[in-house]
């Protein structure tokens, strides 16, 4: 059992695993043939993580493209990694903008294939349907900051959790999913950043949990911070990773997992870690609180969000 303090950086992962690492896979771009390789190799390796998927392929007007569930092939493979033991997720219903219809569709037809547990959702930035995303990621000060920084092109434009408007669908957010991520960071230990994740933003009522991740969307951003020295030293924290990639950007070109990312991969399945799907992690670390008891102080949320701000600004990427 994890030590009962909720907030505590010290675990006791299952097991008595020494750590533990999970990736969530955003579906952009991904097909059967760019991203089977990679969860073969997790197979092999007795990982098992969590891949988001679109239900509907959307308009033609997508700027991001990949399959989606219907696409009975794609649908297929989806099923067998569940089979396997892997968690589906939701990246939005479809890579363009949908309607709180076409939301409540994609939901419906998610519990038809996959069941009706609660779900782990990530926005896909190209929906303005994301919920509590661009600048209402951000409290207080920090939002107009935000604003200011990226000149105002975010402010306002996604109305997920706008009651009343075409977008909406805050109260199915309620309804069907349990974690949504929010901040991402470079530092390899998520749980040494945001030691209250799970936790309630109450400002951010649709959502009952909110969880942080660490930044490996590419190939080469995921070798930049997943070093052997960064593994080494998770593995001693004792810690936890929630990688966020795109397994469709690079991990498996010529539908070869690329050599360096494999002996990555191997070099963190050799150390004594929990490799679970990322809401197995998060229900660990939770134990069946309620979001009234996993309230994050605006304190620390203050300091969340001001280095996640920091972060954009160094990389230009606000």
């Amino acid at each position: 059992m994890s030590i009962k303090t909720g907030f505590s950086e010290q675990i006791s992962w299952p097991q008595g695993h020494h750590f533990a690492l999970t990736i969530v896979d955003d579906t952009d771009y991904a097909s059967v043939d760019n991203v089977q390789p990679v969860y073969d190799l997790l197979v092999h390796l007795g990982m098992r993580t969590t891949k988001l998927v679109w239900m509907f392929q959307g308009e033609s007007d997508a700027t991001v493209h990949g399959s989606a569930c219907d696409d009975p092939a794609y649908l297929a493979w989806v099923l067998s990694l569940q089979q396997q033991g892997f968690e589906i997720g939701v990246h939005n219903a479809a890579p363009v903008t949908s309607r709180r219809e076409r939301t409540c569709q994609a939901f419906e037809r998610f519990r038809a294939l996959f069941g009706c547990q609660a779900l782990i959702h990530c926005n896909h930035t190209g929906c303005r349907e994301g919920i509590y995303w661009g600048d209402a990621r951000l409290s207080e000060w920090r939002r107009p900051l935000y604003n200011l920084l990226t000149r105002g092109r975010r402010r306002g434009i996604f109305r997920g959790h706008v009651p009343d408007d075409p977008l909406f669908w805050g109260d199915l957010c309620q309804t069907h999913v349990r974690y949504v991520r929010n901040f991402v960071f470079d530092a390899l230990n998520t749980l040494a950043v945001c030691p209250e994740m799970p936790y309630h933003d109450p400002a951010k009522p649709y959502v009952h949990f909110w969880f942080a991740s660490t930044e490996g969307p590419t190939l080469r951003s995921f070798l930049r911070h997943f070093t052997v020295r960064n593994i080494d030293r998770l593995a001693a924290e004792g810690g936890l990773c929630i990688a966020y990639v795109h397994f469709a950007a690079g991990f498996a070109p010529n539908g070869q997992v690329e050599p360096e990312f494999r002996q990555r991969l191997e070099y963190i399945a050799s150390k004594d870690g929990w490799f679970a799907p990322a809401s197995d992690v998060l229900d660990y670390l939770r134990q069946d609180q309620s979001p009234a008891e996993r309230i994050i102080s605006p304190t620390r949320l203050r300091q969340l969000e001001l280095r996640w701000l920091a972060s954009k600004l160094i990389k230009g990427t606000t």
